[in-house]
């Protein structure tokens, strides 16, 4: 529950200051990247996530069943 309202109290203060990244000097589209590199970012990010994704989904699969409960009789 406190981090449900912490949550909120960053999101109403991030809001108070759209868009400004740094008070009344910067604004957020001021301090994006050109749009050719956000679109190489977003095409790296296409390729790169689904494997890290089908990695993981690998590693689960060959582990499976193999950990057992660690007990201390």
């Amino acid at each position: 529950m406190r981090s449900v309202c912490l949550f909120w109290r960053l999101g109403g203060l991030a809001y108070s200051f759209y868009p400004y990244v740094v008070p009344e000097k910067l604004t957020i589209y001021e301090a994006a990247s050109a749009p050719e590199s956000l679109f190489l970012i977003l095409v790296g990010t296409v390729f790169v996530l689904p494997m890290i994704g089908g990695y993981t989904a690998l590693a689960y699969w060959v582990f499976k069943g193999k950990a057992v409960e660690l007990r201390y009789d």
